[in-house]
């Protein structure tokens, strides 16, 4: 089996996370788990990096709002989480995924990688070079992400953008209890380095989680 039908399947199966509730003590709260969605790749690009603005052996960039997300991994007691892979993907600038079963009308920007990847450095931290997400049918602009902890199931979750008006009718968004959403919820303010224009800091704490 190769690896990326390994991730599809894990990332279609239940999982298990402990409620905030279950938390005693000074323990942070984890962030909230959400289903993967329908449009996790069939195939990774070829270029399957931490910059999802720039495609390898094109001189194009990405239409939209170039972002710097960045934050860090760690576990309910805060100690940080080295050396796991993080994923991330989102539609592009024109609401399109690559993904066979999107059912968009427009072009796909052929610029935007869709998919990216990275691991996570001894503190624990992690860094992106994407697009503010946008909005498309039916959906408020968010960015889908997993986590894969060695052994154990991956987490999946999705990040919102704080304020957008889109969120207060999105019906994953408002799934989150009310108290709970800013564990989803990230800025994206003027920022970032070299062509960014936008910079986000968004934190993932992983609860307790299933064997894979």
């Amino acid at each position: 089996m190769t690896d990326l039908r390994r991730r599809q399947l894990l990332l279609g199966l239940p999982g298990l996370l402990l409620p905030g509730a279950a938390l005693a003590g000074s323990l942070l709260e984890p962030t909230p788990r959400q289903s993967a969605g329908p449009f996790y790749p069939t195939e990774l690009p070829l270029d399957d990096d931490n910059d999802l603005t720039r495609i390898s052996g094109s001189n194009g960039v990405a239409s939209g709002e170039i972002s710097d997300l960045s934050g860090r991994l760690v576990d309910v007691n805060g100690r940080p989480l080295g050396g796991l892979r993080i994923e991330i993907w989102q539609c592009d600038a024109n609401g399109r995924y690559r993904h066979p079963l999107d059912p968009g009308a427009r072009e796909p920007d052929p610029h935007f990688q869709g998919h990216g990847h990275t691991l996570t450095d001894a503190d624990g931290r992690y860094r992106f070079r994407t697009i503010r997400p946008v909005p498309y049918p039916g959906r408020t602009p968010h960015i889908h992400f997993a986590v894969f902890p060695g052994d154990a199931q991956p987490f999946t979750s999705q990040l919102y953008v704080a304020g957008d008006p889109g969120n207060d009718s999105d019906f994953l968004y408002r799934r989150v209890p009310a108290e709970r959403r800013h564990l989803v919820t990230a800025e994206f303010v003027p920022g970032g380095s070299g062509d960014a224009s936008l910079a986000a800091n968004f934190d993932i704490v992983l609860g307790m989680l299933p064997p894979a």
